[in-house]
């Protein structure tokens, strides 16, 4: 009796020690994982684990190390681990409750690849209690990736290269200006006056504009007469009527002797007070600032002039350097350059490009329709003005349409050694270096981009792939390209993405894919079999994509049906 009961006591204390050195198994119920399912941000894929352990779990001499791991076909992920410790452990960890459990939160981020997307995310872990290990089975947290940030890598196709505008004008706006001077208190116009070089220039202009009726087109004609601010106004006043009445007709003389016709426009200015303040503040006269002093302190012409001519020194140099220049009448011929039409320019380049400008062979680019007759004409302009980054970089825009990242990269670099801080250089080779992979680089570029007319769409691109929607998506207000669809798919606004898919310009593949996909985030069956169906009939390798992207995963049947 005696025997069976110490018997009966051992069996029961080893199962009790045994109990103590045991760590039960885990549920799924234990954690939660968000986002559920993982999703891709910038390349990576972040998970956020909260944990529990329960009440009497965690042994007072348990150490439990949590390992996340994502495993997928052909290979696994492994994520930070995080350790935590019953309360008669001494150390660093967090310590958890026997009698209470205790929760806690892990981060983890794994590379992206693209088999993650079908794939199952775990908790791995080791334990010991006391100096013994113990097993704890691994725990099914989590499952798949929605990868739809990676179609950046094929939406950027789409994307439009900064273009380096030519500065073509078919009508640009002439001056030619002429003076003439007049001694104090007279009006007549002097000859040694019309034998000056401005006067000769003025004619000249005159003949040049006749002569070239279809180049050139008279406006009108100007006429502004002065009196310097020195003596009576009522003789001032006069005095400028004059020389703008003596002007005028000498300017009808001038065109009546060309056989020309011209509105002229007068005014006269009976005391140029503002054209003294402005010679006096350019002059070297030595007292200049007393007498700004002096313009500034009082308003009234006559105070003015008394104030001045108080200061007889000053007032003699005045009216030896800066009085006589005033007294003169400003002629203005104001006239047109009319450049050549469009249908010139087209005509001209067949005949003899050389005989067109730089600008006109830059815009004559613009006339023309087909990528393969706009590279002609950049072809062109390499050739004739081989210093100028603007074909260049014009060319490399073609040539990225095309797919060719190698070319386009080629003639960027070009264009970069003939201006390297030209700002559509820069934004290209930040799209460049994007469309490699390289968001390092390309913000390095894009730093550089600013004022070119895509500057704001790559950078918007840049913002898809650090991970940043909502800027990304405000960068791309606006623009209608798969990129801008995507950023704001990734910022769950599904309205604005349907309507820039819609109008996208040259809808590709892909175009019909992320349609797909707003019609599956909105619950549209319909929409996923027949914009599907439409990307996969454009690009068959899109069937494959479909069976793995979770976008999909609600509609199954659908899907099989269209991949097989």
């Amino acid at each position: 009796m005696r025997k069976n009961f110490y018997l009966a006591m051992t069996v029961v204390s080893a199962l009790a020690f045994t109990s103590c050195k045991k760590l039960g198994a885990l549920s799924a119920d234990n954690f939660t994982v968000t986002p559920t399912p993982l999703e891709s941000v910038a390349g990576q894929v972040p998970a956020t684990i909260n944990g529990q352990f329960p009440e009497k779990y965690m042994k007072k001499k348990a150490v439990v190390t949590v390992t996340p791991v994502l495993k997928y076909e052909g290979g696994e992920a492994t994520g930070a681990s995080a350790t935590f410790q019953g309360e008669k452990v001494d150390g660093n960890n967090q310590t958890i409750s026997y009698k209470m459990g205790g929760n806690y939160t892990m981060k983890s981020i794994f590379d992206f690849v693209p088999a993650m997307q079908k794939s199952d995310l775990y908790l791995k872990f080791e334990a010991k209690v006391g100096k013994k290990s113990v097993t704890i089975p691994e725990v099914k947290i989590g499952y798949g990736v929605v990868a739809t940030s990676e179609l950046l890598k094929n939406t950027l196709a789409s994307a439009n290269p900064a273009i380096a505008p030519d500065g073509f004008q078919r009508i640009i706006k002439q001056r030619q200006e002429a003076t003439i001077k007049f001694l104090i208190q007279q009006a007549n116009i002097r000859n040694s006056e019309l034998s000056s070089t401005s006067i000769k220039d003025f004619i000249k202009t005159l003949k040049e504009i006749k002569a070239d009726q279809k180049g050139k087109a008279l406006n009108d004609i100007e006429i502004s007469a002065y009196a310097s601010p020195d003596g009576a106004l009522d003789l001032n006043t006069r005095l400028a009527e004059n020389r703008q009445n003596n002007s005028e007709k000498y300017v009808n003389k001038e065109l009546k002797a060309n056989k020309m016709e011209s509105d002229i426009k007068t005014k006269y200015t009976a005391e140029d007070w503002d054209g003294f303040q402005e010679l006096v503040s350019q002059s070297n006269i030595q007292d200049k600032d007393v007498i700004l002093r002096v313009l500034s302190m009082y308003k009234e012409p006559e105070e003015r002039e008394a104030q001045i001519k108080n200061m007889s020194a000053v007032f003699q140099e005045l009216a030896e350097t800066v009085l006589p220049e005033l007294r003169r009448a400003r002629l203005t011929i104001n006239y047109e350059l009319i450049g050549r039409s469009d249908d010139e320019i087209l005509a001209q380049f067949k005949s003899d490009a050389s005989k067109l400008s730089n600008e006109e062979v830059l815009y004559g680019a613009t006339l023309v329709s087909t990528p393969a007759e706009k590279e002609a004409w950049y072809q062109k302009a390499t050739q004739l003005y081989a210093n100028d980054y603007r074909a260049y970089n014009n060319l490399a825009q073609l040539a990225y349409a095309k797919g060719d990242l190698s070319t386009a990269e080629s003639y960027l670099n070009k264009a970069k050694s003939l201006k390297a801080d030209a700002s559509e250089v820069n934004t290209n080779l930040a799209l460049i270096a994007l469309a490699k992979g390289d968001v390092s680089t390309a913000e390095t570029y894009i730093a550089k981009g600013s004022g070119a007319d895509s500057f704001k769409e790559i950078m918007g691109n840049i913002q898809i792939a650090k991970g940043n929607y909502q800027q990304a998506a405000s960068n791309l207000a606006g623009v209608n390209t798969n990129s801008a669809a995507l950023a704001q798919i990734l910022n769950k606004d599904y309205a604005s993405a349907k309507t820039t898919l819609n109008n996208v310009k040259n809808a590709d593949a892909y175009t019909s894919y992320l349609k797909a996909i707003v019609a599956a985030r909105t619950n549209d069956a319909a929409g996923v079999s027949s914009n599907l169906s439409a990307a996969i009939s454009k690009d068959a390798s899109l069937a494959k994509r479909a069976a793995t992207d979770l976008e999909f995963a609600n509609f199954a049947s659908t899907i099989e049906s269209l991949v097989k």
